[in-house]
């Protein structure tokens, strides 16, 4: 996203903060909370605004419900707040039926006086359609998932039927459509307390002081430090297990560490030093091969990146085996294309952009650089699964086309700095990733590299090809897969050709846990989840701790089955 929301609306406005916290509060916090080491702050508390997978970790299923959800070995779309659904025979209209029993938060600043209805679907996605809509421009009126998609181009409107079913009338069949309803961008918000907000004048405060029908609410948030999660007791699909989810914001991978190994996090994001966490009894480190890309991305608009053969020069220059073994340390796959080997869409001829320094300096010596260049490399301030170490890999990089006559100047900024750069386009080339958020893939093409994408969206190349987002849009528009996967395909070979960015890895995510803590938390796609996790804690008599241990709770939980990624459902 291209704004800090927090450096205009600094949310510390409740009375209990972790610094402040008495020995009492801290056996509550310890016995019946969840603490999360994170990696950076949310950009805002409403995920429709923002791509950054900070954001969502912190707020999309946290916080929030989407209409429905991907469920399953085979991925296969399934209820949340619309309990079913129905699609015509020529895909242009989706009638969804909602659940009657959801309840919003109930905070500090905010009483619900009504259950989840109708109203509060459209409210949702007109705020995202429509420029007339009163909260469209509210925090900068950018919606860049839904832009990426042309998601205003593809929606018609939106319907009440009655306050319980409403129905999506689109211009034009779209296979992705459900999937895209089901991302984590997706969110409902509650059409009540933006109306109380406007009434207020407060209406700003719908993204920094967010309600949502999600387990957790808001309780308090201190700006680059740490926000405070508390249970919603009267969640529609029961309650958490854990009262309190803490993150503490710990951006430094150093810190994140020391925290962990001293009990100061139950569970820490994107660890380093495993083996000292292996070496650990009380510890576990676990991981999840997700469906991402880590890349090197070009501005296209920009020189000397403009010129196709040095964008070519440059990619034929870069050892990505050596990226694999040291930023990686192997635990990630060399990306032949921006679409992992996992997917449905992948074509296992595609072949790899091959290291040959040679090759790069004969191509960018025709494009008039022969006597060497200099660029600027932008490399991102931490860690994500895409890409552990955006600074190593950017030396590498550096080191790697020294030998075809290219100075690199490595840059880096602070995360939303970072990104709202990005977006405006001051840079020359960048390293960055991207995450899928379902398991179609469209969610790597259109979000990545779509002429749409690069208006306020996803898309920091800039690149717009037409053939290439015709053969998306034919993608799109048909059910068939091995139709689709033709398309993709050819998409594919454009990419390579074109080079607008350079894919390098497809890697694992990893996370460090205590073993107290039980249940799922990462997932193949999306943001991570705390619905269902749990933590065992130890009884004590006369202050001594005794063997056997017990849950703190015993909640009503939906089941959850594990999802593969090798076969989708569509």
């Amino acid at each position: 996203m291209n704004f800090n929301f927090f450096s205009i609306f600094t949310l510390v406005t409740f009375t209990s903060l972790l610094s402040g916290c008495n020995d009492g509060d801290k056996l509550t916090l310890s016995e019946r909370s969840i603490i999360y080491c994170s990696e950076g702050p949310p950009e805002t508390f409403n995920p429709q605004l923002s791509i950054s997978g900070t954001t969502t970790d912190a707020t999309s299923k946290q916080l929030y419900n989407r209409l429905l959800v991907f469920k399953g070995k085979n991925n296969i779309l399934a209820p949340s707040l619309a309990k079913s659904w129905h699609v015509t025979h020529d895909g242009k209209k989706i009638t969804l039926y909602l659940r009657q029993d959801v309840s919003f938060h109930q905070t500090n600043y905010f009483t619900p006086k009504r259950l989840f209805n109708a109203d509060d679907v459209l409210f949702s996605f007109n705020r995202i359609l429509s420029k007339n809509n009163a909260y469209h421009n509210v925090s900068s009126g950018q919606y860049p998932f839904f832009e990426s998609i042309k998601f205003n181009e593809l929606v018609d409107k939106v319907e009440k039927i009655n306050d319980h079913t409403v129905r999506f009338i689109l211009k034009r069949n779209d296979s992705s459509f459900l999937a895209n309803l089901a991302t984590d961008y997706a969110v409902v918000l509650s059409a009540e307390y933006a109306q109380q907000l406007s009434a207020n004048n407060n209406q700003h405060n719908i993204d920094i002081l967010p309600i949502g029908t999600g387990p957790f609410k808001l309780k308090d948030y201190r700006v680059g430090s740490f926000i405070r999660f508390y249970r919603h007791d009267d969640y529609w699909q029961g309650k958490a297990h854990i009262e309190q989810l803490v993150y503490d914001i710990s951006p430094s991978k150093t810190s994140r560490l020391t925290k962990f190994l001293a009990k100061e996090c139950d569970v820490s994001s994107y660890p380093i030093a495993h083996k000292k966490i292996t070496d650990r009894k009380d510890l576990t480190l676990e991981s999840i091969t997700s469906l991402n890309v880590g890349y090197l991305g070009f501005n296209t608009q920009k020189p000397p990146f403009n010129d196709k053969a040095v964008r070519q020069a440059v990619s034929l220059a870069i050892n990505k085996q050596a990226l694999i073994e040291t930023v990686y340390q192997d635990q990630a796959t060399r990306a032949k294309s921006i679409l992992p080997e996992t997917s449905w869409a992948y074509d296992n001829n595609i072949t790899e952009i091959s290291y040959d320094p040679k090759r790069a300096k004969a191509l960018l010596a025709s494009a008039g650089y022969s006597q060497g260049i200099s660029i600027d490399l932008w490399a991102m301030p931490l860690q994500r699964a895409y890409n552990p170490n955006a600074i190593t890999m950017a030396k590498l990089i550096q080191n790697d086309l020294k030998k075809i006559n290219i100075k690199v100047n490595i840059i880096s900024y602070e995360w939303t700095a970072f990104l709202r750069r990005l977006s405006q386009g001051e840079h020359q080339s960048f390293l960055l990733g991207w995450t899928a958020d379902n398991p179609d893939p469209d969610n790597f093409f259109t979000p990545m590299l779509s002429c749409s994408a690069t208006d306020k969206g996803s898309n920091h190349t800039f690149w717009c090809n037409k053939k290439y987002d015709q053969l998306l849009s034919s993608a799109l528009h048909t059910s068939d897969i091995n139709k689709r996967k033709s398309y993709y395909t050819k998409a594919m070979a454009i990419i390579k050709e074109e080079a607008p960015l350079l894919p390098i890895a497809h890697s694992k995510r990893f996370q460090a846990r205590d073993i107290n803590i039980e249940g799922d938390i990462l997932e193949y796609f999306g943001g991570i989840n705390f619905y269902q996790v749990s933590k065992r804690v130890s009884k004590k008599v006369d202050g001594k701790a005794l063997n056997n241990t017990t849950m703190i709770s015993s909640p009503k939980i939906i089941d959850k089955e594990t999802m593969p990624i090798e076969k989708v459902n569509n």
